[in-house]
């Protein structure tokens, strides 16, 4: 059997192991184990195991991601989002829908100091959801709100997804870090217009909006979110100019938000413990995703799979970008099965070949994979935000979250659009760096 056919039957078998419910890490672990064995010998797929195990878990480069993680965990149990939110609330509670719309700007802040989309539903659905309920917000709108703005977490720096991205492709960190700004706030900002929209046509999925408070009050609300404002933007500045390497800025951005929750006594031993054992857990599983898609991505180069995909796409007699239009699409399909870093992971090694020979810029090519694996995040079968979110309400079916968010996903795929046709809104900033 040729090295090719391997490959082939090894991604056939990993999809359908993936029906089965095992973790999606082993199961590429143990695919790319058995297809290396069988292509060289068992003696080596045990050293290559060894050698890939130990490599990815000393790479000082993946040091990056618990630090960022840390962080959030940091904001997450001072309390800092909750402040996030009422300083949103105080800002837009007054414009129609205006609760909802609050909630995707407090994602968006939450996302700024934590890195992951999971997360940031996650968190913020436990803040958000009882108070829109409160206020009488329609179930499809107060949950979907909430699932469409956790995808920023993966968009809006730090972003995870980011990061494994530019440790598979060998892209500065902190250049797609500062890629990912302006989307991030595009983005944000056709969450805003959509709700606005949709409640505008359909008055009955928000109450009527709140008394305008004031300006006075509204900079007084600041004073509880300046302070991780300055260390993002202390962070983030320091990535932009070349001060900080992506790993410091986490090692600081971490630093400095535990040192403002002590000083403001918002924290105790008992929070800093919580952070770091949930740090410790989410790390652990990423790193397990990581080394298994790494395991798997070595025996599909020795298989020739990528390359000879590469080349058939490259002799394709179509053009360049309807051809990254395919493979964009394949997202939505895998979004159905894989989740986010599973998908980055997993497609990156066979499609970036493909994206240099057709000449594609590789960090505008990193902002469109992160939001089409953010669609992932919301679509079903899988919709892994979806997931958190029903386990936060529990009163709102799961079928009525999905059909709240398929708006979101639109706007979204409408997003990927206006980038393949303006590119420089992700490659604008990042031209400026050192």
């Amino acid at each position: 059997m040729s090295n090719l056919a391997v490959g082939t039957i090894g991604v056939i078998l990993m999809v359908l192991l993936l029906v089965s419910k095992i973790p999606i890490g082993l199961v590429m672990a143990l695919v790319g184990f058995a297809g290396f064995a069988y292509l060289v010998s068992p003696n080596a797929a045990l050293e290559m195991m060894a050698s890939t195990c130990y490599g990815t878990m000393a790479d000082y480069g993946l040091t990056v991601i618990p630090l960022f993680i840390l962080m959030g965990e940091f904001a997450s149990n001072s309390g800092i989002t909750k402040e996030l939110y009422a300083t949103s609330n105080k800002w837009m509670g007054h414009i129609p829908g205006g609760l909802a719309i609050a909630t995707i700007w407090a994602c968006a802040g939450f996302a700024a100091v934590c890195g992951s989309s999971v997360a940031s539903a996650a968190t913020m659905g436990t803040v958000t959801i009882p108070e829109m309920k409160k206020y009488c917000y329609a179930p499809p709108l107060r949950t979907a709100c909430v699932v469409a703005g956790g995808t920023l977490g993966i968009l809006v720096p730090p972003s995870v997804g980011f990061i494994i991205y530019g440790i598979i492709t060998n892209t500065s960190i902190g250049k797609l870090f500062v890629a990912g700004i302006i989307p991030g706030i595009l983005l944000a900002s056709m969450f805003t217009i959509i709700i606005y929209a949709q409640v505008r046509i359909n008055p009955s999925l928000a109450p009527e909006a709140t008394a305008k408070v004031s300006f006075i009050k509204k900079l007084s609300s600041l004073k509880g979110s300046i302070d991780m404002l300055i260390v993002f933007i202390f962070v983030m500045g320091g990535l932009f100019v070349g001060f900080f390497t992506p790993t410091e800025a986490g090692a600081m951005g971490a630093f400095f938000t535990l040192a403002l929750s002590l000083v403001r006594r918002r924290i105790n031993f008992k929070g800093i413990t919580k952070s770091l054992f949930s740090t410790a857990s989410t790390t652990g599983m990423i790193f397990l995703i990581t080394i298994g898609a790494m395991v798997f991505s070595r025996f599909l180069a020795l298989s020739t799979l990528p390359t000879e995909v590469a080349k058939w796409v490259g002799n394709l007699s179509l053009s360049p970008v309807i051809i990254l239009i395919i493979m964009l699409l394949m997202y939505l399909i895998l979004g159905c099965i894989l989740d986010t870093l599973a998908m980055i992971l997993l497609t990156i090694p066979i499609f970036f070949p493909v994206i240099t020979t057709l000449g594609f810029d590789q960090l505008w090519f990193g902002v469109l994979v992160v939001i089409m694996a953010e669609v992932g995040l919301i679509t079903p079968p899988i919709g892994m935000n979806v997931y958190v979110i029903a386990g936060v309400a529990k009163d709102v079916p799961l079928g009525t979250i999905f059909k709240g968010s398929y708006p979101f996903a639109l706007i979204m795929l409408g997003f990927v659009g206006l980038i393949i046709v303006f590119p420089s809104i992700a490659t604008f900033l990042p031209a400026f760096m050192k």
